[in-house]
């Protein structure tokens, strides 16, 4: 079985192709981090909500007006990687716009429901994406279940993606509640953790970075860092960037609280608001309860300060690791 829809965008061929294959447009309506290698025969690799991981091979590729690639879940023996076909064609229209349409073959009936509500919460949030230039905060992403610690640093991620995006090159010297860090100091600080955190994993040192914005630049890293975590689990134990051998649940653990706190930090420093859910927020100060006194040993965290009257639960995170805002 097959579902099939089109979208009217207004944007040309050439950008409707671009918002549908290359990671820094994917990450502004359908997913949280995106791998890409955009040739027949490459893949890709797509975490679309935190914790649920697409993954399949280009088949057939025409730049500005076809892509077919395989589809299907990591983890999934009902769908596994490749095991569906989706077909997404471009057509200009009369006024200058593009007229999108995909096309998923190859479903079961139980999975042409549930991958066509899929498709029709995406395919709009393109819609909105192309016409307005900002999809916002995916729902689907706010609040996953079955938290744990690379589930919860994918659902950071995602909230904090429309704060970086706003951050402008003007920024990168403004102070932050990190005395010795500016925005752009910070974010390249908080790209060399992530890198850190990746090689723990087992990922490999990363010898080439992602350049651009401050969000491309976190978002690639932040997302190599937990697909990383990913394939590696939880289990065992791994060695620190000092040689200190760490429980890996633990280490796991540093990289939603890092990812968060740094977050606060940068939003602080340029007044850009970051809204993330209740429940993530209370999952990520939990393992913060475990990995900021230990951190506080090292110097990695300051005392914590009685945080602002009405303090929401993000506020009062930021508290217990010793931040104060910079912003009333």
């Amino acid at each position: 079985m097959s579902f099939t829809r089109s979208v009217a965008l207004p944007v040309p061929p050439d950008d409707a192709f671009a918002l549908v294959t290359e990671p820094e447009r994917l990450r502004r309506w359908q997913t949280v981090s995106a791998y890409v290698d955009l040739r027949a025969g490459g893949e890709y690799r797509w975490t679309v909500t935190p914790g649920n991981v697409a993954a399949g091979t280009f088949r057939e590729l025409e730049p500005g007006r076809r892509i077919v690639f395989g589809w299907g879940w990591e983890g999934s023996e009902e769908l596994p990687p490749d095991a569906s076909t989706v077909t997404v064609t471009i057509e200009p229209t009369e006024s200058g716009g593009s007229l999108v349409t995909l096309v998923h073959a190859g479903l079961s009936e139980e999975q042409l429901r549930g991958h066509g509500a899929g498709w029709d919460h995406y395919l709009s949030r393109l819609e909105k994406l192309a016409t307005t230039g900002d999809a916002g905060v995916d729902d689907w992403a706010w609040a996953p279940e079955r938290l744990d610690p690379m589930v919860a640093a994918s659902a950071v991620l995602a909230v904090l993606h429309p704060m970086l995006r706003r951050i402008t090159p003007q920024d990168g010297g403004r102070p932050t509640p990190c005395p010795d860090y500016t925005v752009e100091e910070l974010a390249a600080h908080l790209v060399t953790s992530l890198e850190h955190f990746r090689a723990m994993a087992g990922g490999g040192a990363t010898t080439e970075r992602a350049d651009g914005s401050i969000e491309n630049r976190v978002s690639v890293a932040a997302g190599a860092a937990i697909d990383a975590w990913h394939r590696r689990g939880l289990s065992g134990t791994v060695t620190a960037p000092d040689g200190t051998h760490l429980p890996a649940f633990f280490a796991a653990s540093i990289l939603p609280v890092e990812l968060l706190l740094h977050g606060w930090d940068l939003a602080e420093g340029t007044g850009e608001p970051v809204h993330a859910s209740d429940e993530v927020v209370s999952y990520v100060s939990g393992l913060a309860q475990e990995v900021v006194p230990a951190s506080r040993v090292t110097g990695g965290f300051a005392d914590p300060v009685e945080p602002d009257p009405g303090a929401g639960p993000l506020a009062r995170l930021a508290a217990a690791a010793g931040r104060r805002p910079r912003l009333p």
